[in-house]
């Protein structure tokens, strides 16, 4: 079930309540400070007002006046240039594009594990493991520059940070090795743009893993 959006003069984000793609989108809108309306999308079904919106009825959408994005990467960039400060891509084409190669290995790397896991049963705890290596071996990666391969706050970072805010609950413990990318993670989760970045449901599954 969608709930219903309001008006169409509004920046409107489609977004499931708990997923990693969303999150990055929101992510981004919240780094910008940009106002918009958040509309909350039942991860079984597509509405009928999504679908008639975006054919694949896939999350997350954004809808910018007749304006309609779909694909988390074309949504974030379209952001990034629309609301340009502060930039969340460097100016130089070499170093965009060594974000976004990180950003499709990361996609490939790290994400199409995590939905192993949520998909539990028996491979869940070999993604587990193959997750937490893919992680530490990007351990200088974090030593290396206060952000990710970058020495400002990016896109890659937008999407780095809802992994590691996920890892506990995902039952992945990174150990002394990971405490770089531990770190990282908790710098950018006390900024006030990731508070605001969170659905309820992300709020209380990291409360959750702590209690």
């Amino acid at each position: 079930m969608v709930q219903s959006a309001r008006s169409r003069n509004v920046l409107t984000l489609y977004t499931l309540a708990d997923d990693i793609q969303c999150h990055r989108a929101r992510l981004v809108l919240a780094a910008k400070g940009v106002s918009y309306e958040r509309v909350i999308v039942d991860r079984d079904k597509a509405s009928a007002e999504l679908v008639e919106l975006n054919p694949y009825g896939t999350t997350p959408t954004l809808v910018d006046r007749d304006l309609v994005l779909y694909d988390t990467s074309v949504v974030c960039e379209y952001l990034d240039e629309r609301y340009p400060h502060p930039p969340l891509m460097p100016i130089d084409p070499l170093s965009r594009a060594r974000l976004r190669v990180a950003a499709v290995r990361i996609e490939k790397d790290w994400l199409t594990e995590v939905d192993v896991i949520r998909a539990g049963g028996r491979p869940a705890d070999a993604a587990r493991k193959r997750l937490r290596q893919n992680l530490l071996s990007t351990v200088p990666l974090f030593k290396a520059s206060r952000f990710f391969l970058n020495p400002e706050m990016s896109l890659v970072d937008c999407l780095v940070a809802p992994v590691i805010w996920r890892l506990p609950s995902l039952d992945v413990h990174l150990g002394k090795e990971g405490r770089p990318i531990v770190d990282y993670g908790e710098r950018l989760f006390h900024s006030q743009g990731f508070e605001r970045s969170l659905t309820e449901d992300e709020k209380n599954m990291r409360l959750e893993t702590v209690r």
